[in-house]
């Protein structure tokens, strides 16, 4: 036999060799939580036609599954309430044997985004978690698993990623996420059940980055594709990318719900990104096969971007994107922080506000706890009354205030569309607002600015958003 053959012969021998061989990925290891009562996706790889067993502990039988033609296999296996007893899992293909130890079952969240999601509790360089090592100290707990899907960048969709699931302890929460930490925090404080963290983000990623390449060339003709490696000049801001090697691996491991945090990077484009997201959404929720399950996310927190560096745009478009996204997506919802918002840093040190503002709208929206608000007011109509714009709002049963402080953030103009800062006096659950120069009112904006301190809550602590009346200059 010649050498090219003899090669070509050692080499196939070799990968039948390799793909023979039990695998599964990743996303399935000791230290893993569960979701609980519901059939969970498992699946792995192991030689064609050949039977691969899988034995929980806690069940009384075992499950059989035959590898497809590719030694791909999949299987559902059901799994009880939680609890706080610790399981096994055994997978055998009768050559090979893998066992999962110290397996949770409970409740399973994805946490999606780029930096301020990826923002670990130890915080960045000079950028601290605020109370974040506090936390860390405290952080011990066998009832909280996390796992980091490694930042990857490919062109072509994954089976795979790095990483792996570990129990809450100070050496790994503070290399976790920190409003996902604190997200999970007070879900299992609040639940009493363990909960399980699947954390994918990557630091000033667009959300484009996060979508495959199919969906965005059927409804997307606009964004340009990569064709190789030579195309990706940003491996967070390229197309698909971070779809094929973030999203592909771990797609269909079940999971109840999930919270994100992105869109920094996509401000000075936000005609385009109520569209993006909301496909975005709809087809994650697809591709995990689960049906409309709750996707909760933050709003961005108001930050002073430099038009030299960024560009002149206003990034309350985005903002005001993200908040009309909120009122057609179904089983969502939409955190506000506009009072947590930093003039000269993008990663607001208070990550705490935002994750267990997260949480809460979890508590209330999926589990069904009542008692507490969760949602911010919104802005509902207005109405003119002699020289003045009245207000009125959803979501404040209790009323509306700026904490005995002056309100600053409204403006107000006329025909002419000249917006002048104005007067705005709170009466009980409505606005009045005006000033001297416009005599008669036609439109109001509230924090309509790239950078605002909030000074406007519903009574139980929960920041207005910042909106407009008119859709002048309108872009969505």
């Amino acid at each position: 036999m010649k050498k090219p053959a003899l090669l070509l012969s050692l080499m196939l021998i070799l990968s039948i060799s390799v793909q023979a061989q039990l695998k599964l990925p990743s996303i399935f290891g000791s230290n893993m939580l569960l979701q609980q009562n519901t059939n969970i996706n498992m699946w792995g790889w192991s030689e064609k036609g050949k039977p691969v067993e899988v034995d929980p502990s806690w069940a009384d039988r075992k499950y059989s599954v035959k590898p497809d033609n590719s030694g791909k296999w999949t299987l559902q296996i059901p799994t009880p309430a939680a609890s706080n007893d610790v399981y096994t899992i055994t997978v055998s293909d009768g050559k090979d044997k893998i066992t999962f130890e110290n397996v949770l079952i409970g409740e399973v969240w994805l946490c999606l985004g780029q930096s301020n999601m990826e923002m670990p509790m130890k915080g960045f360089k000079n950028q601290p978690v605020e109370g974040g090592n506090k936390a860390i100290f405290k952080s011990k707990n066998k009832n909280i698993r996390i796992i980091t899907v490694k930042r990857t960048s490919e062109l072509e969709p994954q089976d795979n990623f790095i990483g792996e699931w570990q129990e809450a302890t100070p050496e790994t929460v503070k290399e976790f996420s920190a409003t996902g930490y604190y997200f999970g925090r007070l879900l299992n404080e609040t639940l009493g059940v363990p909960v399980g963290l699947i954390l994918s983000s990557w630091g000033g990623s667009w959300i484009e980055s996060w979508m495959s390449r199919d969906i965005l060339s059927r409804e997307f003709k606009e964004v340009k594709l990569p064709d190789s490696m030579d195309d990706v000049k940003e491996k967070n801001r390229t197309p698909t990318t971070l779809y094929n090697g973030m999203i592909h691996p771990v797609k269909g491991y079940t999971i109840n719900g999930a919270i994100m945090y992105q869109g920094e990077s996509n401000y000075d484009r936000a005609s385009q990104y109520p569209r993006l997201f909301q496909t975005f959404i709809k087809e994650t929720r697809k591709i995990w096969g689960q049906g409309e399950f709750p996707f909760y996310y933050c709003q961005i927190a108001p930050y002073n971007n430099p038009p030299e560096k960024h560009g002149d745009f206003n990034a309350a478009f985005l903002r005001e994107a993200q908040y009309k996204s909120a009122q057609v997506i179904p089983n969502s919802g939409m955190v506000v922080l506009m009072d947590i918002g930093e003039e000269n840093c993008i990663h607001p040190r208070n990550k705490e506000v935002g994750g267990e503002r997260l949480a809460m709208m979890a508590l209330a929206k999926t589990y069904g706890m009542s008692g507490f608000a969760y949602e911010s007011p919104t802005f509902k109509e207005m109405a003119i009354e002699g020289g003045k714009a009245v207000l009125s709002f959803d979501n404040a049963p209790m009323w509306l205030t700026a904490y005995g402080k002056e309100l600053k953030n409204f403006e107000i103009a006329g025909e002419d569309r000249v917006f002048y800062p104005a007067k705005a006096e709170i009466k009980r659950s409505r606005i009045e607002v005006s000033s001297d120069k416009v005599g008669k009112p036609v439109a109001v904006r509230y924090g309509f600015k790239d950078f605002v301190v909030g000074d406007l809550f519903s009574t139980e602590g929960l920041p207005l958003s910042s909106f407009r009346t008119d859709n002048w200059d309108d872009i969505i």
